[in-house]
């Protein structure tokens, strides 16, 4: 019933790449540990938990790991997209734009122009 429930959890690990998980219903609680490669992931499978349990679900248990700590997610352009744009998806602030460019100066030499396939860093939050 619990691995019902939390069904689009699992999918989206399976979408998003975590590696060594395991998950086992102990107790009607669902326990799940994996490791995340960036810390993005390990934020989108958390909004989905909530999403399903609410803020604070007693019926799960999630151990996820981070494999990449120096970033916060590796971002491949694409058609269409400005720093501004990707910075708003990351940080929800346009405005940290100049955060990516300035960890991106040895492939970007003007914030203005990026291009699609560039995989830029974005940094951790702050």
């Amino acid at each position: 019933m619990v691995k019902s429930k939390y069904q689009s959890v699992l999918d989206l690990g399976e979408q998003l790449n975590i590696q060594h998980g395991d998950v086992k219903v102990e107790n009607g609680v669902l326990k799940m540990h994996g490791t995340a490669p960036t810390q993005y992931e390990k934020d989108l499978l958390w909004d989905e938990i909530k999403s399903v349990g609410g803020e604070n679900p007693s019926d799960i248990m999630a151990d996820i790991k981070v494999a990449d700590t120096s970033v916060y997610h590796r971002h491949t352009v694409k058609k269409g997209e400005t720093l501004g744009k990707i910075a708003k998806h990351y940080y929800g602030d346009a405005s940290k734009y100049q955060k990516i460019f300035k960890a991106n100066t040895d492939v970007l030499k003007n914030p203005d122009m990026i291009h699609p396939d560039q995989e830029l860093v974005i940094p951790n939050k702050d």
